[in-house]
């Protein structure tokens, strides 16, 4: 749940980007970094290590400002897709308030997003937190790559394997060109913030 600071009438919202490893979640932020920079007073934390682009995570705090007299701000955050970093996987996915599950359209990376999917319902449980209730926007990553030859997989291939049952809002996407990047951002803020929103108005925190 979101973190409500009454005195300072902020309220500070988690998205995590969640999916494989190299499928795209950093190239998002760091997309997003950019092209908002002189909304954004405080630098993105990365830390890399030699063979996963994130192992902990990135932070940018993006205002988006009031809602009711409170300033919401919120705080991105991606995860190691490798499996030998489940646990901090695991921990930053405490506290979620969205999640965009970046997909990596590359073929022979289908296992992975399918694993990575599993991964994430697994780990949300386990804070007692289940998918289908939490906002959440899929964005099947790298479709660029069709034009340089490279096999991907066709988006109602990704539907099926991830989305069918969920049917949340998805986008294709190519992160290094930031097509649909921005568009995804904004998505799952506002399902965000709508979902917060609704559970402030039923608590009467605002």
């Amino acid at each position: 749940m979101a973190l409500i600071n009454p005195k300072k009438r902020e309220v500070q919202v988690k998205i995590v980007y969640y999916g494989p490893g190299r499928g795209g979640k950093t190239t998002n932020l760091e997309y997003v970094n950019e092209k908002f920079r002189s909304r954004i007073h405080s630098e993105m934390v990365t830390v890399k290590t030699y063979d996963d682009r994130t192992l902990f995570f990135d932070f940018l705090p993006f205002d988006i400002g009031m809602v009711k007299g409170y300033t919401i701000k919120v705080q991105f955050y991606t995860v190691p897709g490798q499996v030998k970093y489940n646990a901090t996987r695991k921990l930053v996915l405490r506290g979620v308030d969205g999640i965009v599950f970046v997909a990596d359209s590359m073929t022979l990376r289908q296992d992975m997003n399918i694993q990575s999917l599993a991964n994430l319902k697994e780990n949300l449980a386990a804070f007692h937190k289940n998918i289908e209730e939490i906002p959440l926007v899929f964005q099947y990553n790298k479709r660029d790559l069709e034009k340089e030859g490279i096999p991907i997989l066709p988006v109602d291939v990704l539907e099926k394997d991830l989305n069918a049952q969920l049917k949340a809002p998805s986008y294709t996407a190519s992160a290094i060109s930031g097509d649909n990047v921005v568009v995804t951002m904004k998505r799952i803020i506002s399902m965000t913030v709508m979902s917060l929103r609704e559970k402030l108005e039923l608590e009467g925190s605002v």
